[in-house]
């Protein structure tokens, strides 16, 4: 009886432990959400704007631009995921894992040859342990991306869809990503990033990545007069459109990572405290089983002692 109650009470030492490692990491995970989610909103303005700037090029012009022409020349796509490093951040991680797999095996059926590109250590060393080739893999701070390698991402990227060699380039990319809705519900997502569709019809937010627009409101853009010429401004806009869309989806899944860690550690922490309250409980009816039994012990000793006598 003594032996269990010297376990029950080391299994409270350490989920005590536990819960305020949980704890912690949940206090890091809400410090900074605020930032993300700042960072997530204010890249809005910014996307809208371009994706304006680009629909209104492509308005006055053939829109015979490499990002926007198929490529026949080879079967090769990219695929990026973008994931965590760390763990202790709920189904997260894996719901990416989960959906570029499917996403590569859906390529392979349709007789393509998936390219894949990683962002976080969870992505890389999911696939490296199941033998799958990663083409290049970005790792280091996945909750807080830096422009510097948002950049970098979206120009290596680009560099293998404009690639001319059939063999190392590439006709498609696509992204596996998590949108930032709310601190309860983040979703993922697949993205065609290039080529780009140019359509007629107005995108609501989050809808149509990929596709331009041709004016709010489905209405036509003005006369504009374009400087040096329509063709260099579009090939400025493009690969700076396709780069920024990359970013903004490294910024959502950032927020996202963050809001379903601090859910989690929340949780986590909960249930340490469930634990800890089941193993007191525990922890008191075998001390108690322990006196009953000693004082059984001595009443039939001295029950003993008196029938000697």
């Amino acid at each position: 009886m003594g032996g269990q109650q010297r376990v029950y009470k080391q299994k409270i030492r350490a989920t005590e432990t536990l819960e305020k490692v949980f704890r912690a990491m949940e206090m890091i995970a809400a410090s900074r959400i605020g930032a993300a989610r700042k960072r997530a909103v204010e890249a809005d303005p910014y996307t809208r704007a371009l994706t304006a700037a680009v629909a209104a090029v492509a308005v006055h012009s053939d829109i015979h631009h490499p990002l926007t022409q198929e490529r026949s020349d080879t079967n090769r796509v990219a695929v990026l995921a973008i994931s965590s490093d760390r763990g202790l951040a709920g189904a997260y991680s894996a719901t990416i894992l989960r959906e570029t797999a499917r996403l590569m095996e859906e390529l392979r059926e349709d007789g393509k040859e998936p390219i894949l590109f990683t962002s976080g250590k969870r992505a890389a060393q999911f696939f490296r342990f199941r033998g799958i080739p990663i083409e290049k893999a970005w790792e280091g701070d996945s909750d807080r991306p830096t422009e510097e390698r948002m950049y970098e991402v979206g120009d290596t990227l680009l560099k293998y869809f404009l690639d001319p060699n059939p063999a190392t380039g590439v006709a498609a990319v696509e992204i596996v990503f998590t949108r930032f809705i709310s601190m309860v519900k983040q979703t993922p997502e697949i993205r065609q990033i290039v080529p780009l569709r140019v359509v007629d019809a107005p995108q609501g937010e989050g809808e149509g990545e990929g596709e331009l627009g041709f004016g709010p409101d489905g209405k036509g853009f003005p006369e504009y007069e374009f400087i040096p010429d329509v063709d260099s401004v579009l090939n400025t806009l493009l690969p700076l459109y396709v780069t920024n869309r990359i970013a903004t989806a490294m910024v959502q899944s950032a927020a996202s990572e963050l809001a379903a860690r601090q859910q989690a550690m929340h949780t986590a922490t909960e249930n340490a405290g469930d634990l800890i309250t089941d193993y007191t409980r525990l922890a008191n009816a075998a001390r108690q089983g322990e006196i009953t039994q000693e004082i059984s012990e001595i009443v039939s000793g001295a029950d003993a002692l008196s029938q000697a006598n």
